[in-house]
């Protein structure tokens, strides 16, 4: 949901500014390691 909202936020609520927006959140999240669940540091 979170994803979802950003990226009407930042790039419309067009399909294709959707689109472009889930395709830099994917950047994103491979840049991050491709992990949901990120390991805790101490």
């Amino acid at each position: 949901m979170k994803i979802s909202q950003e990226i009407r936020r930042d790039h419309g609520a067009g399909r294709s500014e959707i689109q472009e927006g889930m395709a830099e959140k994917s950047k994103e999240f491979a840049a991050a390691g491709n992990r949901v669940y990120l390991p805790i540091a101490y």
